[in-house]
């Protein structure tokens, strides 16, 4: 059995908003694309922004055979109190747990613990992302194993990882974030790092694009009007027809071999 920490990146407030939207948490997304991957794990939780027992698992983490950090609403540039001690605790996770999986958000705590740094992207991605393109590294990377070169996966993000920590190496793009995926290693924890998720289903993003309808159109102005977001989700819908779940949720399988 391997014992997994799952670190959960939104706040217990914004948790609480998807819950009223009957929307799962991403952690409830996470818990459960694991189960359907292997039977064999111990699953533990941690909120770093909002759990008053944070000390307690600082002093257990070298306990986990991994730990995989979720996507998030917030945004690292701006430097709150529950982001400051998100960024502590992943501090203590790099020395602490041998190896990181940080997806969406999880990866931009990660570059941003070691030295990396994070920036509010110019274009974004809303609920898909396209023609994400494994390059000559990340063929190599065992990321990858069995993965077409080039995919298309569940994605939600403003910004983008602009520089990697030291000795790290990008293994994916596209044509939104050069950084779609990275490698690097930091004291002895090996971090594995995805700008997508392919934890969270398509029908998820759909829900989560409606949940967000007014701020994408009016304060984010990803939507030119209603008819424009309503044109994407018919394209995300068109993707669930063609997208096989077990591809889609390779780089999940494919962590957790590589766990020792």
């Amino acid at each position: 059995m391997k014992k997994i920490l799952i670190v959960e990146g939104n706040t217990a407030e914004e948790n609480g908003n998807f819950t009223e939207a009957g929307i799962k948490t991403h952690t409830e997304s996470l818990r459960e694309s694991l189960k359907y991957i292997s039977k064999d794990l111990v699953i533990d939780v941690v909120n770093p922004s909002s759990d008053q027992n944070i000390d307690s698992f600082n002093d257990k983490l070298h306990t986990f055979d991994g730990l995989i950090w979720g996507g998030s609403s917030l945004n690292i540039y701006n430097d709150t109190p529950e982001i400051k001690k998100q960024i502590e605790f992943m501090k203590n996770c790099q020395n602490k747990v041998k190896n990181i999986l940080g997806i969406c958000w999880g990866m931009q705590v990660a570059v941003t613990a070691a030295g990396g740094q994070v920036k509010k992207a110019n274009t974004s991605h809303v609920g898909i992302a396209k023609e994400i393109e494994i390059n000559e590294y990340g063929l190599k990377h065992p990321l990858y194993k069995d993965k077409e070169k080039k995919f298309n996966s569940p994605a939600f993000n403003y910004d983008e990882v602009v520089k990697i920590p030291e000795n790290g190496i990008c293994l994916a793009s596209n044509k939104i974030n050069k950084i779609q995926s990275l490698y690097f290693q930091i004291n002895k924890t090996r971090v594995w790092g995805l700008q997508y998720h392919p934890e969270i289903t398509y029908e998820k993003m759909i829900s989560l694009i409606n949940f967000r309808r007014k701020k994408l159109i009016e304060y984010r102005k990803v939507f030119k009007n209603e008819n424009d977001l309503e044109n994407h989700i018919s394209f995300i819908e068109k993707e669930i027809q063609v997208t096989v779940k077990e591809k889609k949720m390779l780089e999940l399988k494919n962590w957790l071999k590589e766990l020792n």
